[in-house]
């Protein structure tokens, strides 16, 4: 009982609003002793702190009480197809510090994982942490995730990693939960928490090597039975019908409108792109072979998302992802299909707009992962329940 009265506590504080002892008696029913006690014990665990006194109306001011950027900490974790960046990040979602480190995730986990234990340790300490402050770690992988066992499952482009057992790899390394997910899910966690916090209902599509979405419904991350919502990049498109695509289909949107497979199209015109930022260098010198290509994938990506808005009516669609550097080329052919094909009232209000936090959005979003966790009731529970025991 002690310990759900403690959690309830801390899930009105984690709005960031500062109270007093009274306030939160009367929000929750609690006796002002009971509150009092409660506090102490989230103070103990470092997760709430004293920030000042609120105005006296007369007598002694009331102290009061909010979450705070405290010693517990997380670890966030971006792994793409070539470069690996660890943060370690506040409960309040400040970033205290960064390591990046170009590594092809073609390499396998051993290579990959063993690079982020023995570097999460150091950046620990060059931000005077340690092991003991650490409550959880997130971590994005460039490939179909099973969330429930954080296990990659078949991914195209990470050789030796399918089913390998990544939260377990890390036991006996990182004494927490470690949580694994796809890297376009923790981007659209990343971008809703730093540029669309008021917004329930965001769609957040990467376009780069691959192309894929994350989908945030209610202000929750939709990720499906197994995993895979938002797999838009191997939907069916008619002009790309006879396409081979890497996952062994035809015709994938992936297959048409990747950078790769606009890099592929170029080539095929004479000129010598071989991946998306070639393909983005050519739009900004003003090519207009590769800007055309770019405004016909941003069409094909657009014919996928009218479906997506008449399914989940998003009031935002992100375009994120390394040919979203493309800058207004990309989303051009996106609104031009979707505000013309969508029905007008799914669109009336919909905003379609370019990636605000850019490349920093995958390890934003796998510490925002973390922190979810992290600040659960059930941890919050799982915590003070140990606490009592010690």
């Amino acid at each position: 009982m002690g310990s759900t009265v403690t959690s309830d506590l801390f899930q009105i504080l984690r709005d960031g609003r500062a109270r007093t002892r009274t306030e939160l008696a009367a929000m929750t029913g609690l006796a002002r002793s009971t509150v009092a006690l409660r506090i102490e014990t989230l103070m103990e665990l470092g997760l709430v702190g004293s920030v000042g006194d609120a105005v006296s109306t007369g007598g002694r001011p009331s102290s009061q009480f909010a979450i705070t950027a405290s010693e517990r900490v997380v670890l966030g974790v971006d792994v793409g197809a070539t470069h690996v960046r660890i943060a370690v990040s506040t409960l309040t979602g400040t970033v205290l510090g960064e390591r990046h480190e170009r590594i092809p995730v073609a390499d396998g986990p051993e290579a990959v994982l063993g690079w982020i234990a023995t570097e999460a340790q150091s950046l620990l300490t060059d931000v005077g942490r340690s092991m003991g402050d650490l409550l959880a770690v997130g971590i994005g992988l460039p490939g179909p995730v099973e969330h429930e066992t954080g296990r990659p499952i078949n991914p195209p482009i990470m050789p030796g990693w399918d089913r390998f057992d990544v939260p377990g790899w890390f036991e006996g390394v990182f004494d927490v939960p470690v949580l694994v997910d796809n890297d376009v899910n923790i981007m659209a966690l990343g971008e809703r928490e730093r540029s669309w916090p008021e917004v329930d209902h965001l769609l957040f599509v990467k376009v780069a090597t691959g192309i894929g979405s994350g989908v945030i419904a209610g202000g929750v991350l939709q990720r499906g039975a197994q995993g895979t919502a938002g797999d838009i990049g191997h939907v069916y498109v008619a002009r790309g019908a006879e396409i081979p695509c890497s996952c062994g289909n035809r015709g994938c949107l992936e297959a048409l409108a990747s950078g790769a497979a606009i890099a592929r199209a170029l080539r095929a015109s004479g000129l010598d792109p071989n991946s998306s930022q070639d393909v983005v260098d050519l739009v900004k010198r003003g090519n207009i072979d590769a800007i055309q290509a770019v405004r016909q994938a941003g069409r094909d990506v657009g014919e996928v998302l009218t479906t997506c808005v008449s399914l989940i009516n998003p009031s935002v669609i992100v375009i994120g992802g390394s040919l979203a550097q493309a800058g207004e080329h990309l989303i051009a052919g996106v609104r031009e299909v979707v505000y013309t094909r969508s029905m007008p009232l799914a669109t009336e209000h919909l905003q379609i707009a370019q990636s605000r936090v850019g490349a920093d959005a995958a390890v934003i979003g796998a510490c925002v992962l973390a922190i979810h966790y992290a600040l659960s009731p059930a941890n919050i529970e799982s915590m003070v329940a140990a606490g009592a025991s010690r």
